[in-house]
């Protein structure tokens, strides 16, 4: 049996995680989704001052309170930087760290760094004098990404997604290099295992803590656990 806990990208709750919940916990797994402050079912207890060590502290609250050791850590796009920071925060409970098309972004970057000027710009401008940057519209995503996601299912998403605190993706991380031995995995979606090993090999900051992962492909849209919970499910289990 392995322990998992599961956190969840931009926007979600761990109802994101549910259909990959319910298979892991029918092989015998021990499974812990995760919704992170400010958002979902959690969305009221946010506020301006929830940033990335608040959600660090979401996951690493959850592992010490539930007493759990060896455990698989993974974090589904804007939940790998929160999952690599509690990784360097409590490195002798974690067995293996995991990223569902993400990855571990280099000490000092924030998610909002992964963008470009005008990405960045984009944000900041949704945000406003607030303190959550609203939904997306799902329908209108490009296919690479919605690939696999049906009408019904983009809807399903779209109605229950809700603003995500903007100081959790503005906050660069600070990390000690603490969790860097750890054993990590790629699961990758929207890129091809062939074109990450490339981008590794020619030195991209962004996949540089992925140089001794093991890579696994799934090809899909950008959300998995919503258009291939069950292969999803099959490659965590095999971790």
């Amino acid at each position: 049996m392995t322990t998992f806990v599961l956190v969840p990208g931009m926007w979600l709750g761990a109802w994101a995680w549910h259909d990959v919940t319910v298979r892991l916990r029918a092989a015998g797994h021990d499974v812990y989704p995760l919704t992170l402050t400010g958002i979902a079912d959690r969305l009221h207890v946010g506020g301006p001052q929830t940033d990335l060590d608040t959600h660090t502290t979401d996951i690493t609250a959850l592992i010490e309170a539930e007493e759990l050791t060896d455990v698989v850590l993974a974090g589904h796009s804007y939940g790998g930087s929160p999952v690599t920071a509690a990784a360097d925060r409590i490195p002798d409970r974690i067995r293996h760290v995991v990223y569902v098309d993400s990855g571990p972004l280099p000490d000092g970057t924030s998610q909002l760094d992964t963008n470009d000027d005008e990405g960045r710009a984009a944000i900041r401008a949704q945000v406003g004098d607030g303190w959550q940057v609203p939904p997306r519209v799902w329908a209108e995503l490009d296919p690479p990404m919605r690939a696999g996601l049906s009408p019904e299912t983009l809807a399903m998403i779209q109605r229950r997604a809700t603003p995500h605190p903007y100081g959790s993706i503005a906050q660069p991380l600070a990390l000690t290099g603490a969790g860097d031995k750890l054993p990590r995995t790629l699961i990758a979606s929207t890129f091809p295992v062939d074109v990450v090993r490339s981008m590794i090999a020619d030195g991209h900051p962004y996949f540089a803590g992925l140089a001794e992962a093991t890579l696994v492909g799934l090809p899909t849209g950008h959300w998995p656990m919503f258009s291939e919970p069950a292969k999803l499910a099959d490659a965590l289990a095999a971790i």
